[in-house]
């Protein structure tokens, strides 16, 4: 399906990114694994397939363009990204420290930005792209104690309209994926801070918190993500641009 491709995904080395390197890769496309985290990064390396691990902060201009560069320069091409890097941090509005909020946006918008901004000019001389962003069910909702990352989430998918519209006579597509919560260690790390700040336990957290709002009740698998994802990537989905769409077992539905 994705024969010859090259990907990039970012955050790829656990959870969701780590999903989708895999599956984009057991269907033909070689991945770089954009990881900042360098025991993760190499573990992914090892188990995907056609995968090739270089370290990179995403909220950095001269990581980004290096990664760029670097990829470029071996296979001539950029065919998919994947912004996917995130990382979460809850604190009540008043509380929430400045440079964690720089943090948080810096990763998960400047970052989406600055890959989107550096491949862009490469996809447009192949005149085929995949632009995939990883927003959230929070890209749509707002939840307490989330200022950064609802804010952040909620960036991409405007990000990923804006640039659907510039890029669409290249054949370059761009989509958010805004899934619920899924089971990664990210999530893991959400449910023992949510279990303090709710003084409730662990196990109480996902039914009386996470999936309160949510029809299906039960967490989203980092399969089916990878699975749109892929979908998204393939020629199937040509004429899909410029959407958000959710995997959240009907929680964003009006």
């Amino acid at each position: 399906m994705l024969n010859g491709k090259i990907a990039i995904v970012t955050g790829s080395g656990s959870g969701i990114g780590k999903a989708i390197a895999d599956k984009l890769s057991k269907n033909g496309a070689t991945v770089v694994i954009a990881e900042f985290l360098d025991e993760q990064g190499k573990k992914a390396e090892k188990e995907i397939k056609n995968s090739l691990f270089i370290k990179c902060d995403v909220s950095s201009e001269s990581d980004v363009k290096n990664l760029i560069g670097s990829v470029s320069d071996r296979f001539g091409r950029v065919d998919i990204i994947v912004n996917n890097a995130g990382l979460q941090y809850i604190s009540k509005v008043e509380d929430f420290p400045l440079e964690k909020w720089n943090q948080l946006i810096g990763i998960m918008l400047t970052g989406a930005f600055l890959l989107i901004k550096y491949a862009v000019p490469i996809m447009k001389k192949g005149n085929w792209g995949r632009i995939i962003n990883i927003s959230s069910a929070h890209g749509k909702e707002a939840s307490p104690w989330k200022a950064a990352y609802v804010s952040a989430k909620h960036g991409i998918i405007g990000l990923t309209k804006v640039v659907a519209k510039e890029l669409a006579e290249f054949n370059i597509t761009a989509n958010s994926i805004c899934p619920g919560y899924v089971l990664t260690p990210l999530v893991q790390k959400q449910i023992t801070d949510l279990a303090k700040q709710y003084n409730i336990g662990e196990d109480e957290v996902p039914s009386k918190v996470l999936l309160k709002d949510q029809p299906i009740k039960s967490l989203v698998s980092v399969d089916e993500v990878a699975e749109l994802a892929l979908y998204l990537a393939s020629d199937k989905s040509k004429h899909i641009t410029a959407q958000s769409l959710s995997i959240d077992g009907g929680w964003t539905a009006h």
